[in-house]
C-alpha cells in the first residue's frame, strides 16, 4: 500500500485550489438516476469515492463521459461529468459495491421513485460508528413504499409510484434527508420534511433538482417542502467548493504558522470553523479569490468545542482540530456528539507525542511544546488527514500508512501541500 512521508517544520506559504465537495458530488451523481436525460456536473473532484460511484451507477445502466482529461490541463481544477440514465437496466445494488461506500445506499430513493422498485444491500459496518439506515427506511415508508428486509437487502416497492407525505426525522440526518429529497421530487402530491438537515450539500442538491424541474422550498432550513412532479429533465450544475477540505487546509496553515490563500473557498460554508480559527490565534481574511489564513509567530490558544449539525462545528473537522490544538498553549476539550467511534486518531496522535485523554464523548487535549515524527496508521478518512496536519509540525519524519483513506476524500493532497512548501511525498508501493 502507498504511504505518505512528511518531514515537519516547513511553513506553508502559497495558494491551494479548493476542490468540489465530495459530500455534494456523490448525491448529485446519484440524482442522475431520476431522469432519462443527461445531467452535467461541473467541478467534480478526482477522488476514489467518485470513481467507485461511477462504477456503481454504471451497474444500474448510467452512461458517463468525462471532460477535463485534455493534455496540459491543470489537474487542480475539477472535472466535468456527463451522466445519462436513459435506461435503467438493473434496480439491484449488490453488497460487494454498497459495502465499499455507504453513500451508494442512497440509490434506493431515486430507483424507487423512478422505477417503482429497488433492491439495495444494507451497507454494513463503518469504522466511525454504526450509522444505521432505519431513518432512510422510515422516510420511504412515509412516501408510500412497501419495504422488506431479506438476506441483508432492503426490498422497496411502490408499483403505483410514491405519494407525498410528512416525514419527521427524530434527529438530524444528512443522508436520509438527501434520499427523502430525491424520492419526494417524483412523488405524487406534497411532501414536508421536518427536522431536515441544513447542510450546504443539501442546499446544493436541492438547487440541482430545481434546475431539473423539481419544486422545492425551504432547503437550508429545518423544514423542506417538495411538490412532486411527473418527470425531471436534464440540467447542468456546478458542485459547491468543499468546506471540509477548506477547513482542513486552514488548520494546516495555522498549525505551521503559514500564509495560505484557499482559492474558491466560501465563508458562508464554514462560519463556525472560521470563528474558531480567529479565536485560536490565526488571522482569517475573506477576499474575492477565497479565504486567506495567516499565523505569524503567535501562539495557539486552547478551545472548547462541541461537534454539531450545520451551522455548528462539523464532525468532519473534529480530527483536524484535535491535531491543531495538540500544540496549543493550554488545555482544550472537544466533545463529539455525531459519531460514537470518532476518536480512533487519538492513539496515533499520541505516537507523535500528543497528550490526549478520553472520557466517553470528550477528549481533553493538553498542548505540548513539540511533536516528534513517527510511523502512524490512518483509521478513516478524516483521522488520516489529522495525522498529516500533525506531521507538518512534528520534528523529523512522519510516515502515514493506509493512505487509501486519504484518496477517498482529498484530491491530490500531497501535491497541493507541496506547492505551498510542505516537505511531503507519496511513497508508491512496489
Amino acid at each position: 500500500m502507498d504511504q505518505i512521508r512528511i518531514t515537519g517544520g516547513a511553513r506553508l506559504n502559497g495558494r491551494i485550489a479548493i476542490s468540489g465537495a465530495k459530500n455534494a458530488a456523490l448525491p448529485l451523481m446519484i440524482a442522475s438516476l431520476l431522469t432519462d436525460e443527461t445531467l452535467t456536473l461541473d467541478n467534480i473532484p478526482r477522488l476514489a469515492d467518485v470513481a467507485l460511484l461511477k462504477r456503481i451507477l454504471g451497474n444500474h445502466g448510467v452512461d458517463y463521459s468525462v471532460d477535463g482529461k485534455r493534455p496540459g490541463q491543470d489537474v487542480m481544477t475539477g472535472e466535468t461529468l456527463h451522466l445519462s440514465a436513459k435506461t435503467i437496466v438493473d434496480t439491484t445494488a449488490p453488497y460487494d459495491l454498497v459495502s465499499r461506500m455507504r453513500a451508494s445506499f442512497w440509490v434506493v430513493g431515486p430507483l424507487l421513485a423512478r422505477m417503482g422498485y429497488a433492491k439495495v444491500s444494507l451497507p454494513g459496518g463503518c469504522a466511525i460508528g454504526t450509522r444505521p439506515v432505519d431513518l432512510f427506511i422510515e422516510a420511504l415508508l412515509k412516501l408510500g413504499a412497501d419495504i422488506e428486509i431479506d438476506a441483508g437487502y432492503v426490498l422497496a416497492a411502490a408499483p403505483k409510484g410514491l405519494r407525498g407525505g410528512r416525514i419527521t426525522f427524530p434527529k438530524v440526518t444528512v443522508g436520509a434527508t438527501h434520499v427523502a429529497l430525491m424520492a419526494a421530487s417524483l412523488a405524487r402530491g406534497e411532501t414536508v420534511i421536518e427536522n431536515a438537515a441544513r447542510e450546504p450539500e443539501i442546499v446544493d442538491l436541492a438547487a440541482c433538482l430545481t434546475k431539473m424541474g423539481a419544486a422545492i422550498e425551504g432547503a437550508g432550513t429545518s423544514t423542506i417542502t417538495i411538490s412532486g412532479v411527473e418527470r425531471l429533465s436534464g440540467a447542468r450544475h456546478t458542485v459547491l467548493p468543499d468546506r471540509i477540505e477548506t477547513g482542513t487546509y486552514a488548520f494546516a496553515a495555522a498549525m505551521t504558522g503559514g500564509d495560505v490563500l484557499l482559492e474558491g473557498a466560501r465563508e458562508d460554508l464554514l462560519q463556525a470553523p472560521i470563528e474558531l480559527l480567529r479565536g485560536i490565534g490565526a488571522e482569517v481574511v475573506v477576499t474575492n479569490e477565497g479565504i486567506r489564513v495567516v499565523r505569524n509567530g503567535a501562539g495557539l490558544a486552547p478551545v472548547r468545542v462541541t461537534t454539531e449539525p450545520f451551522p455548528g462545528f462539523p464532525t468532519d473537522l473534529q480530527a483536524q482540530l484535535m491535531a491543531l490544538v495538540c500544540r496549543a498553549e493550554g488545555t482544550s476539550t472537544i466533545r463529539e456528539t455525531i459519531f460514537e467511534n470518532r476518536f480512533m486518531h487519538v492513539q496515533e496522535l499520541a505516537r507523535l507525542g500528543a497528550d490526549i485523554q478520553l472520557e466517553g464523548q470528550v477528549a481533553t487535549v493538553k498542548g505540548v511544546s513539540r511533536l516528534r515524527g513517527a510511523p502512524v496508521m490512518a483509521t478513516d478518512l478524516r483521522a488520516s488527514v489529522s495525522l498529516v496536519i500533525a506531521g507538518l509540525a512534528a520534528e523529523g519524519d512522519t510516515t502515514v500508512n493506509r493512505v487509501y483513506h486519504l484518496d477517498r476524500g482529498f484530491e491530490r493532497l500531497e501535491e497541493k501541500l507541496g506547492r505551498c512548501g510542505a516537505q511531503i511525498e507519496r511513497l508508491v508501493a512496489a
